[in-house]
């Protein structure tokens, strides 16, 4: 009879620390941490099709995207994209020359330099100004310019609009599989 008693307060127990372990996970998957899979070639060199990271959701509930911060969002398609956030709120874009210009201001995009040396032909980012695109002059309060590392196959800002802040589920910058890719990405 105490052996019967025994167990069931044994089974009663484990019952109670998978619940909680179960519930500890669903509140870092759904409120700090998820995983997600890179889904095609758009951020090439810099993530490949099938990569898996880590979505870091609370950097963005206590502050902004930075420039060059790696992001994911929802997209219009009612899917998930990764981009690279370019422009921030304020911000006036610009490619000339394949060149980045931001406030007038010529920037350094080390990421495009593997892409760039490898181009035999043209220019790895197509020109174009913001107002084209947006026809805004400066990126409004509220909204980010996202694009991918693999300019020439990558829908972007360029394609689908400014990206508004609140569709931002978070920043990325944890490659944890393949385990030969596992690391930080910038």
């Amino acid at each position: 009879m105490e052996q019967v008693k025994k167990e069931k307060n044994e089974l009663w127990e484990w019952s109670k620390a998978l619940l909680i372990a179960f519930g500890l996970a669903a509140i870092i998957r759904f409120f700090l941490f998820t995983p997600i899979v890179v889904d095609g070639e758009s951020m090439m060199p810099t993530l490949k099709n099938g990569d898996r990271m880590v979505v870091n959701k609370i950097g963005y509930m206590v502050g902004e995207p930075d420039r060059y911060d790696i992001v994911v969002f929802h997209a219009p398609e009612q899917k998930n994209y990764i981009k690279r956030v370019i422009g921030l709120p304020g911000d006036h874009v610009e490619y000339k020359n394949d060149q980045l210009y931001v406030n007038g201001e010529a920037m350094e995009e080390p990421y495009l330099d593997q892409y760039k040396s490898e181009i035999t032909e043209g220019t790895l980012t197509d020109d174009f100004t913001l107002e084209e695109i947006t026809q805004e002059t400066e990126i409004p309060k509220g909204y980010i310019f996202v694009m991918g590392d693999n300019r020439r196959y990558s829908k972007d800002s360029r394609h689908i609009g400014l990206v508004k802040i609140d569709e931002v589920i978070g920043n990325t910058n944890i490659v944890f599989w393949p385990l030969n890719e596992i690391g930080f990405i910038k």
